[in-house]
């Protein structure tokens, strides 16, 4: 059963409609302070204010705690209520979850961003797409501007329990590796027989580019079983789809030369495919008035819509903050798959 503390908490998310309880008002104070202070992170230990980085840190902690605290009450939620409570709340505390799996990774970009431009964070959407309660207040802190429809989305008919990451990719992480050079059954569901051979073309083919290239806008998705999803993007598209082609294109396909072996005729052809061949240009009016890329994806085991919008709810928040208008994907006309993926996010 619930604990005490559990019980505690799940009432102060849901409190009075226009009063929140101590855990809320925490969650609220802390993400109001971190975002109104984020350009003091990264400053130097041997400057003035440096103190600053340090209270900066400290409370982006205390607020992360906060938030995996009501993760982990969602999970205990539904795996230990009776169904008649669990399907009058679960909508409620489903929602909170998903919005703070967004913040909280959102907050941990703003720790770890090099990016030298300043922030801009200013709640440019209209007030009327906000709803009420503790979510409205969280939504109206991410700089997503008028992108309401990412927020209204009916809960899974089937709850579950899964616990779920996300955060930034760091640099240094072991999951940019596993990416890289090996669990392409994460993304695909293929094999351990085929991945071998096959996973580092494919791997570049998802995710290379922008982890060359846009590494501080990738965000990575993991549940209990490690990582099963990903969302990247690039603030300016034009520039970065002209290094795309001229720099990072080349060098793949001098590696990944055309006659190569792949062990697998159809996703190993594919993939080499994508290296070899002219990449569709963009239109000018599309890259003048929605400036960035953006490209998600999440293994097939993820069935709860809510963590992809989570996904996209971040990667937008990161592109906004830093002066983004608008966004495009680019999508095969044949990738049924990826087709239905954005459908879904609205």
């Amino acid at each position: 059963p619930l604990t005490l503390g559990e019980v505690r908490m799940l009432v102060e998310l849901f409190y009075l409609p226009y009063h929140h309880g101590p855990q809320a008002q925490h969650l609220l104070e802390h993400f109001r302070w971190l975002r109104a202070n984020s350009l003091s992170v990264g400053v130097p230990a041997t400057t003035p204010n440096a103190c600053g980085g340090a209270c900066w840190r400290g409370r982006a902690q205390a607020f992360q705690q906060l938030c995996a605290q009501t993760c982990r009450l969602h999970s205990r939620f539904v795996s230990s209520t009776r169904q008649a409570l669990l399907y009058d709340l679960h909508p409620y505390l489903w929602d909170i979850r998903n919005m703070l799996l967004a913040a909280s990774a959102f907050v941990l970009w703003l720790g770890c961003q090099s990016i030298t431009a300043p922030v801009s964070l200013r709640g440019d959407a209209e007030p009327w797409v906000r709803r009420g309660g503790l979510f409205g207040e969280l939504q109206a802190l991410l700089p997503v501007g008028n992108s309401c429809d990412l927020f209204y989305h009916p809960p899974p008919l089937f709850p579950s329990s899964q616990l779920y990451v996300l955060r930034p990719l760091l640099p240094l992480d072991k999951v940019r590796a596993v990416i890289w050079r090996g669990d392409l059954s994460l993304w695909t569901g293929l094999g351990s027989s085929q991945q071998l051979s096959v996973a580092p073309a494919l791997a570049g083919r998802l995710l290379g580019s922008f982890l060359s290239l846009s590494p501080e806008y990738t965000f990575v998705l993991e549940d209990e079983d490690g990582p099963c999803g990903y969302a990247a993007g690039a603030l300016c598209a034009e520039g970065f789809l002209q290094q795309r082609n001229s720099g990072w294109l080349p060098a793949m396909r001098h590696k990944y030369p055309q006659e190569l072996d792949t062990g697998s005729p159809a996703l190993g052809l594919e993939a080499l495919l994508f290296f070899h061949e002219e990449p569709p240009a963009v239109p000018l009016p599309v890259l003048r008035r929605f400036p960035s890329l953006v490209q998600l994806g999440t293994a097939p085991r993820v069935l709860d819509a809510g963590v992809s919008r989570s996904l996209a709810v971040c990667l937008l928040s990161a592109l906004r903050a830093n002066g983004s208008r608008g966004v495009f994907c680019q999508v095969s006309a044949s990738d049924r798959q990826q087709l239905s993926f954005y459908s879904k996010l609205g």
